[in-house]
């Protein structure tokens, strides 16, 4: 008997790869496994390009002269349901059906309503044997941004901030004090490359200018995020140089000039961050990071809409500050990074 779970851990591996480059689509690990080798593995590399499925059976094709034949012996892991309709790239379910392979082994189904169950009624119609369930949870875990997205029609939700040893954000006065060191600070811009989005609140750009990019690792600039209800910030500022596609949540106007879309807000003080949601799901932003200033912070933490928190602690002692937000929720994960420490909150 074939160890499904060992095979099922390489494809989310695999599946990992496509983290920053296949957004709004799901990330995706397959393999093909004949007489317990691997013979072929792939990944969905980039949005509107082709899935992990055809990838893996190109790789049979490009390593062995024999594949078609391989194929019709073998077992296929994916981590999620083949699509079976047609998008950006033809149905996967179609492709396997295709090449025959005599079983497909699927981590969990995609709740896509186009796909849901129809991929794999499709390969059992054609008689191949599917087997679903393996590392199931692992398996929706990874794609919780997909997930969220589908299911709630809104992105996902990171909150990260820093706060001193005594749970500090910010100095009272408006000015700029770092909290944590450089390898916080790396870890980041590396995270701002994995997501589609960052937010900040008209405060934060205007006492940090902060720039919002990856400058201190490798990889896509997310969008900017700013909410500025009366449009008052300076236009100097580093969120209004057209480098990078940049929103402005307003009450006031709607007109996009290039790379700034001012975006107008009806009803602006009234259920904020759903709207905010609401508006960026319908622009296919899948996850985003809100990175203040507190205000922002509590505004989603105060109407459930955040999925993850996480939660850099400095060393340093502050003799005054704003106070930090606070969560009602366990930590699931605290770790060292440089001199400070990381805690990591999934709201359940």
């Amino acid at each position: 008997m074939p160890n499904h779970e060992i095979y099922m851990h390489r494809c989310l591996e695999l599946a990992k790869l496509g983290h920053g480059t296949v957004s709004p689509n799901p990330m995706v690990g397959a393999l093909v496994v004949h007489k317990d080798k691997i013979i072929g593995e792939g990944w969905h590399r980039k949005y509107g390009e082709a899935h992990a499925e055809p990838n893996a059976i190109a790789d049979v094709f490009n390593r062995h002269v024999n594949a078609a034949d391989l194929l019709k012996e073998s077992t296929v892991y994916v981590t999620l349901e083949p699509c079976s309709h047609h998008g950006k790239t033809p149905p996967c379910a179609d492709l396997l059906i295709k090449h025959g392979p005599k079983q497909v082994v699927i981590a969990c189904r995609d709740p896509f309503e186009q796909v849901n169950g129809r991929g794999i009624a499709k390969l059992r119609a054609a008689g191949i044997e599917v087997i679903e369930g393996v590392l199931e949870e692992e398996a929706k875990f990874i794609n919780r941004r997909f997930f969220t997205r589908v299911q709630q029609q809104r992105p996902y939700v990171i909150l990260k901030w820093a706060e001193t040893a005594n749970g500090y954000f910010a100095p009272k006065i408006s000015s700029q004090r770092w909290i944590t060191g450089f390898a916080a600070q790396v870890l980041n811009h590396r995270w701002r490359s994995e997501e589609d989005a960052v937010l900040v609140g008209a405060n934060t750009a205007l006492i940090d200018n902060p720039q919002l990019n990856v400058r201190h690792w490798f990889g896509r600039n997310p969008k900017r995020i700013v909410i500025d209800k009366e449009l008052s910030l300076p236009s100097h500022l580093h969120l209004f140089d057209q480098q990078v596609e940049t929103l402005v949540f307003n009450a006031i106007k709607t007109d996009w000039q290039s790379n700034l879309k001012f975006i107008a807000l009806e009803h602006f003080d009234w259920y904020l961050p759903q709207n905010v949601l609401y508006q960026l799901h319908l622009m296919d932003v899948q996850s985003i990071i809100i990175e203040g200033g507190v205000k922002t912070l509590k505004l989603f933490i105060e109407a459930g809409l955040w999925d993850e928190a996480r939660v850099f602690r400095g060393r340093d002692y502050w003799e005054d500050g704003l106070d930090a937000p606070r969560l009602q929720a366990i930590p699931q994960l605290v770790e060292n990074i440089g001199n400070d420490s990381l805690t990591v909150y999934f709201n359940k």
